[in-house]
């Protein structure tokens, strides 16, 4: 399907110009000109006001709305990694894959893209993948949206998953949709949890709705392969065994150049651990008082060896950065020991923690909601509690 241009009815009026998002079309002689980039995505045919602009075969269209994969056999999770080391989430989505693929009586599958990767390959066969889908093209060398997504898109083609899962992380949330919409399938964002119906064999993506308050489960009955985006640090990471083997399969594409320039990769200064990676993790609400008493938090969690989280109320006061705030719109962490100190519990902020194996919770409050997910509550004023505690640390460790 492609479009065309007919010229006794177009005006140069630029309105397809202002429309096009690639920047396609040009303007000669009063008449507008499609470019070699355009992807025919219609959007120019809807702004035209003279109706120059139309379907070469329009009788095709609803036949062909896009690539569609009606029929697809395996459980597909997308690699993905920073200088040859995957991410957390990988070994969640190979966890949970498993688990899918068992009950559908189907492989599970990687996809691996990158430069000079190929020894992750073994590894991923050791946490469950019975194949493994390797692109190494200098091209992939640095995560680009456009590259990655054609790439993908191509392997999901070929080879017809039924199922494709990706971590619910600043990369898997900005490449899922990219493919899902070349594919002309639905993707579910952000699930908390993932299972079969066995009688239909439809992959039920469950996920926060409604600001927390309740789980809705979704269903993509008439497309393949159905897509979910899986936050990290909730579900349980897939076991290692040393005995396992894996098919390698190594695909050579043509990548055509992305519309983007990767300058460089740098870390912001002062940047501390991330919150999802940390064993311990040590976080504060409202309820501390004030800002310059993260400074305690900070010192906890420090001799604890841990990082700082935050509540959303605490982020959205200023206190903190984003980048330390627990919940539904923040991060999920599942540390084995988490101190919330001053945080009542909100619903979504219990979203973020409630999987940690230890959870401590200091609140004056004897009735805040943290305390019924809470494995030891201490009930009193933070500002007290949290010094002694640093305290008797320090008087231990000396």
């Amino acid at each position: 399907m492609s479009i065309k241009i007919i010229p006794t009815k177009c005006t140069g009026c630029e309105a397809c110009i202002n429309a096009c998002p690639y920047g396609a079309i040009k303007i000669k002689g009063n008449i507008a000109h499609l470019l070699d980039n355009c992807t025919s995505c219609m959007a120019c045919i809807r702004e035209c006001p003279t109706g120059a602009i139309v379907l070469k075969d329009p009788g095709s269209y609803q036949e062909q709305p896009r690539t569609l994969i009606e029929q697809g056999t395996g459980v597909w999770i997308f690699v993905e990694q920073r200088h040859g080391i995957p991410a957390g989430v990988v070994y969640e989505l190979l966890g949970r894959g498993q688990a899918l693929a068992h009950d559908l009586g189907e492989e599970l599958c990687a996809v691996l893209l990158g430069y000079n990767i190929e020894f992750i390959a073994g590894k991923l066969a050791k946490y469950g993948a019975d194949k493994i889908y390797i692109v190494d093209d200098k091209a992939l060398s640095d995560f680009e949206d456009e590259p990655y997504a054609q790439v993908i898109a191509g392997l999901v083609t070929e080879f017809k998953p039924s199922i494709f899962l990706f971590g619910a992380t600043t990369i898997g949330r900005s490449l899922a949709p990219r493919i899902a919409a070349k594919l002309g399938t639905g993707l579910t964002a952000d699930c908390t949890e993932l299972s079969i119906d066995k009688k239909d064999r439809l992959l039920l993506q469950t996920r926060p709705a409604f600001g927390g308050n309740i789980m809705a489960t979704i269903i993509c009955p008439d497309k393949r392969p159905q897509m979910a985006t899986v936050r990290p640090k909730v579900m349980k990471p897939a076991e290692h065994n040393q005995a396992r083997t894996g098919k390698i399969i190594r695909i050579v594409q043509e990548i055509a150049p992305s519309r983007a320039k990767f300058l460089e990769t740098y870390k912001t200064p002062g940047q501390q651990e991330n919150i999802q990676e940390a064993d311990i993790v040590v976080s504060g609400g409202r309820g501390i008082g004030e800002p310059g008493n993260f400074r305690l938090l900070q010192e906890l969690a420090a001799l604890l060896g841990g990082a700082v989280g935050a509540s959303r109320a605490a982020v959205d006061a200023g206190w903190v950065p984003y980048a330390n705030q627990v919940g539904q719109t923040g991060k999920t962490v599942r540390p084995k020991l988490y101190i919330a100190c001053g945080i009542s519990g909100a619903v979504q902020h219990l979203v973020g923690m409630s999987s940690s194996d230890v959870i401590v919770a200091i609140n004056n409050d004897p009735n805040a909601p943290i305390f019924s997910v809470a494995t030891y509550g201490i009930v009193g004023d933070v500002l007290e509690i949290v010094p002694a505690l640093i305290s008797k640390l320090r008087g231990s460790s000396s």
